[in-house]
């Protein structure tokens, strides 16, 4: 066969299995197969001798399928319906039993149909004994491709591998073997591999060259020879990544955009001098950064995080004025209605008069603050966007009703993205544009804070501000779990707490997982609180006398409102809410929360809305109710968020359960993960290091005129799924 090109059709190496591989894991070229990674090594000399091993031992075995037998089964926890396969399996003076439990029918059949009597092939796992027998439960496994010769050819096609032997990430649909007998191909006939890294960046950090790393990462002799391979590799991930980012920053350095300085005796000034409290010292560092990037003549592209309560919305609402006294208009756009009607009844109430343009009893040189959500009212649309239009309304507040091609600004000069991490990067997009062709400055900003490294590599292309000073008055909050399987009665004393509360004249929210008991997916899932059902049980029951109200996202938005002016006016004591409640919501008087299921919450989520307690100068408690067992990860991660408040502890938390997942926003993106070797979490080093050669480089060479191999490594990295998010967040 003639050699082939790194952008080579997938089915020049792959053949028949080319369309399952791209299936499976979006390859469509010889460079993108190239780049799929062994996930596991297994030494070939490490074959286990089963008259020699302990129970709970990692063994690696060589045996003949002798036996395959589909059962099915009743999931205990869940109550439904499971698929287990048992395959017996003979290393010739020894038998082992082989057990993959599937949820799914159709993975339980294609399991069925890829291992069958008569296979060879390389098991292994952790070994365990179930009735007198060796049991390997999920092993890993790697069939080899036989022929009627059967063993012999296993035995051969085992002898020709390297010294490691490859365990690829596999599907349903294509199997690791397959994946291995193409990667082969293709690096046997590849002509020419991309060199994305400087010669002198290799010299100085000792790494291997592109066709070396990936002969070693894919046929590796010794543990060292892999090491080598996986370090260039992880490196060159970085350092590509850091350099798309670094080129984005230069450009945005390089866009014009109108310099916002305000004037004295504004907007900005007044507010000041009317703010019933001290700003904390973060809160004024970071507006002064906020202000001098506004006051610059280039667009200000920058990440506002911080923890609950931290008072990120006094900082916003600052910039917001610097705008408007500018002469422009800013757009706060928020996830949700109960959100967005919240900022504007939060920022009316602080500006007063100052928000009353046009009003009787308005401040003189006041603006205009409107609110346009997708259930606002005819004719309070129609005002809203003709004051947005206009200009009347200096700030405009909204949900994605915003982003409806009908919303037009007279000067777009700010756009503020609150909980960033709730909207897609076309929807952030889209409000920008109607800015027209001038570039608006955009602050995002998060109460979900983010590891150094995830903000490094994934908002590497905005500045960072950080607040992390919780304001005079705030106090911690105490969280507790609350076993239901071990300690019912402690549910019982919850209420009890509750009534206690509210004896104080204090308030509570009570958050359950769904709006109505009929949500449940299946009559065999554990059944889960719900609001509509929960709520008449407590007035009946434990807070009987109490005034009890509910909030969900299924209500009309004029309902919502009305719950939660009675809530934050003291006329609800308890409120029974999904997770309308989770950000923004500002009640000083509410001192518990009790949320219910806790452990169908992630980290993060349970970290905002235990936030929403604790507000007002008295002590806040979060108890933390959960039917989930010893030992499980449920119950681990309910504990981690019970034994801090340090929301930056806790995200890492959350990274490390959830597995990272995509950091340059597949989830956002519809695009697949683009990181193989590389963890944000794990390769912090890294990261810097690739970092400050990016930064350096891109600062000798912004267009990458001298690094041809890097230059077009950025160029596939930018036209990727995952190049449209770093453009566009």
């Amino acid at each position: 066969m003639a050699s082939i090109r790194w952008d080579s059709k997938l089915a020049t190496v792959a053949g028949k299995h080319a369309a399952k591989i791209e299936k499976a894991f979006g390859y469509t070229t010889v460079g993108d197969l190239l780049r799929h990674y062994p996930r596991r090594y297994v030494p070939k000399g490490a074959l286990t001798d089963l008259g020699s091993v302990a129970e709970g031992d990692h063994v690696t075995v060589i045996a003949e399928v002798v036996a395959v037998t589909p059962r099915t089964y009743r999931d205990r926890r869940t109550g439904r319906e499971a698929y287990r396969l048992e395959v017996e399996v003979s290393t010739g003076d020894r038998v082992l039993m082989l057990t993959f439990f599937d949820k799914k029918r159709h993975v339980a059949q294609w399991r069925a149909a890829q291992i069958s009597v008569g296979m060879h092939g390389v098991f292994a796992g952790k070994i365990g004994r179930f009735r007198n027998a060796w049991q390997l439960t999920n092993p890993e496994t790697q069939v080899f491709a036989g022929d009627e010769e059967g063993k012999d050819t296993a035995h051969v096609a085992y002898e020709l591998q390297p010294n490691l032997l490859r365990l690829y990430p596999a599907s349903s649909m294509v199997q690791s073997w397959q994946l291995e007998n193409a990667v082969d191909v293709a690096l046997a006939l590849v002509e020419e591999v991309p060199e994305p890294l400087p010669p002198a960046v290799r010299l100085a950090h000792g790494l291997l060259g592109a066709r070396q790393a990936l002969e070693w990462i894919h046929h590796p002799d010794s543990w060292e020879e892999q090491a080598k391979a996986a370090q260039t590799l992880r490196f060159e991930e970085a350092f590509v990544t850091q350099t798309v980012l670094a080129c984005r920053r230069a450009e945005l350095a390089a866009l014009p955009a109108t310099a916002r300085t305000g004037v004295d005796g504004g907007l900005l000034d007044r507010f000041d001098a009317r703010l019933p409290f001290e700003l904390t010292a973060g809160q004024r560092e970071v507006s002064a950064q906020i202000l001098g990037d506004l006051a610059g003549g280039h667009p200000m592209h920058r990440l506002l995080q911080g923890e609950v309560g931290s008072g990120k919305t006094v900082v916003a609402l600052r910039a917001m004025l610097r705008v408007v006294d500018s002469g422009g208009q800013a757009a706060l756009l928020a996830p949700t209605e109960v959100l967005a009607q919240q900022h504007h009844r939060s920022i009316v109430t602080m500006l007063g008069d100052l928000a009353a343009a046009g009003m009787l009893g308005g401040a003189e040189g006041a603006t205009g603050v409107a609110l346009l959500t997708g259930s606002t009212g005819a004719a309070a649309r129609r005002e809203a966007l003709l004051d947005a239009a206009s200009g009347a309304a200096g700030i405009v507040i909204g949900t994605h009703a915003l982003l409806e091609e009908r919303v037009q600004f007279a000067d777009l000069g700010l756009v503020v993205v609150d909980e960033q991490h709730r909207f897609g990067v076309e929807q952030r997009a889209a409000l920008a544009a109607k800015a027209g062709e001038a570039r608006p400055h955009v602050l995002v900003m998060t109460a979900t804070p983010i590891p150094r490294t995830v903000a490094m590599t994934v908002f590497g292309d905005l500045e960072t501000s950080t607040l992390a000073e919780l304001p005079a008055g705030r106090s911690p909050i105490q969280s507790s779990v609350v076993p239901m399987r071990y300690q019912p009665a402690w549910l019982d004393r919850a209420w009890q707490r509750v009534r206690e509360e509210v004896g104080k004249g204090r308030q509570v929210y009570v958050v359950c997982p769904r709006v109505d008991p009929d949500d449940k997916a299946e009559s065999g899932e554990v059944r889960l609180a719900a609001v509509e059902e929960l709520t008449p049980l407590l007035r009946a029951g434990p807070l009987q006398g109490l005034r009890v109200d509910s909030l969900h996202g299924r209500m009309t938005p004029d309902r919502k409102d009305t719950v939660m002016r009675a809530f934050a006016d003291g006329s609800v004591d308890v409120l029974v809410a999904t997770t309308v409640i989770e950000v923004g919501v500002d009640v000083p008087n509410a001192t518990v929360m009790v949320v219910l299921d806790a452990d169908r919450f992630g980290v993060s989520q349970l970290h905002q809305l235990r936030g929403r307690v604790g507000r007002g100068g008295h002590p806040g408690l979060c108890l933390l109710v959960t039917q989930a067992e010893r030992g499980t990860p449920a119950l681990e991660r309910l504990e981690a968020v019970a034994a801090t408040n340090d929301g930056f502890e806790l995200s890492r938390v959350d990274l490390e359960q959830r597995r990272e997942g995509d950091v340059l926003g597949a989830a956002q993106s519809g695009g697949r993960s683009s990181l193989k070797l590389l963890s944000v979490l794990e390769h912090e080093d890294v990261i810097l290091a690739a970092r400050e050669v990016a930064v350096a480089l891109v600062a000798e060479d912004p267009g990458l005129r001298q690094h041809p191999g890097l230059a077009a490594a950025v160029r596939e990295l930018e036209e990727s799924q995952q190049g449209e998010y770093l453009e566009k967040a």
